[in-house]
């Protein structure tokens, strides 16, 4: 009698603690999904605000990011120099660290690589869909717009 109670009392407690595992929250669950696809692969911009980028595909430092998961670093190229840094990302958030660069003498008729260097200062939130990552600034006004030619 003694063995089926204390039976009854492991299954019982075997029961109860399963009970109390967590699963995951859907906002756990999109914010994992959004860095996902921010993360680990080449993003190459296309707008400035809503000026269109035009870069010849063999050209020099397009201007572009990569946001490393493991080491959470940033690095790419403002049109000009090769840029690097830290992020934080969140559900929506991101957090650009300050950022190192080159110092090449580039000839750069339109400004892309000191408007692009100036848009990452602002950036605080980020939208990802598909092969479009946008980077908005705590309003939500689009500071620059990147396209990926791979889709996961």
């Amino acid at each position: 009698m003694l063995k089926k109670l204390f039976a009854v009392g492991i299954l019982g407690a075997a029961i109860a603690f399963s009970g109390c595992e967590t699963t995951p929250s859907a906002s756990t669950t999109i914010e994992t999904a959004n860095l996902v696809q921010l993360q680990n692969r080449t993003w190459i911009a296309t707008h400035i605000g809503n000026t269109e980028i035009k870069t010849a595909p063999t050209g020099h430092n397009i201007p572009s990011l990569q946001f490393d998961a493991a080491t959470k670093r940033v690095s790419g190229a403002d049109g000009c120099n090769r840029i690097m840094g830290s992020y934080e990302a969140g559900r929506d958030t991101l957090v650009l660290g300050p950022m190192a660069g080159t110092r090449m003498a580039c000839l750069d008729s339109h400004n892309v690589s000191q408007q692009f260097n100036e848009a990452l200062t602002k950036v605080a939130n980020y939208q990802v869909f598909g092969k479009t990552l946008k980077l908005l600034d705590r309003h939500g006004n689009l500071l620059i717009q990147f396209t990926s030619p791979v889709l996961r």
